[in-house]
């Protein structure tokens, strides 16, 4: 006769939970847009948006970013006109990206993002009216809805 049965499961995080984080990026000349996603919810959150001169970022900002959310992957928006083919910065973005991977060591995938900075703006308008549409909050949105482009292409 069984009186009383139970079993306890132990686990890691690791093994209980596979979720990781992701940082993406919406690069431009002057801003860069950051927000940080995780793999179990399939969700992303607009982070900041970083200054840059000519393209290029505080990479001190990047790292701190980095060591925050220790990501297992970074996603950067890769521009492109409604026809496909290569905008004037879209070099640039994927330069931006490669640098990334390289600096930190951490694999880089590029993302169609046509219409991401557009999205960000009918979004923001959305939840707020014109006062809420802001430049510096449109490049973190994007971001976050270039990484959830991702997240769905990818589950």
């Amino acid at each position: 006769m069984i009186v009383n049965s139970s079993v306890i499961l132990v686990a890691t995080h690791d093994s209980l939970c596979p979720m990781s984080y992701l940082l993406a990026f919406d690069f431009g000349l002057a801003r860069i847009g950051v927000a940080v996603g995780q793999t179990i919810t399939q969700t992303a959150t607009p982070l900041a948006t970083l200054s840059a001169k000519q393209g290029k970022p505080d990479w001190l900002l990047i790292e701190q970013l980095i060591k925050q959310w220790q990501p297992q992957q970074l996603i950067v928006g890769e521009p492109f006109n409604m026809d496909a083919t290569d905008q004037d910065i879209t070099l640039r973005a994927r330069k931006f990206a490669n640098r990334l991977s390289g600096r930190f060591g951490l694999p880089c995938q590029l993302v169609d993002e046509r219409l991401s900075s557009a999205a960000a703006r009918d979004e923001i308008f959305e939840s707020g009216g014109f006062k809420k549409l802001k430049k510096t909050e449109i490049d973190s949105v994007a971001a976050a809805l270039i990484l959830e482009s991702w997240l769905q292409q990818n589950s």
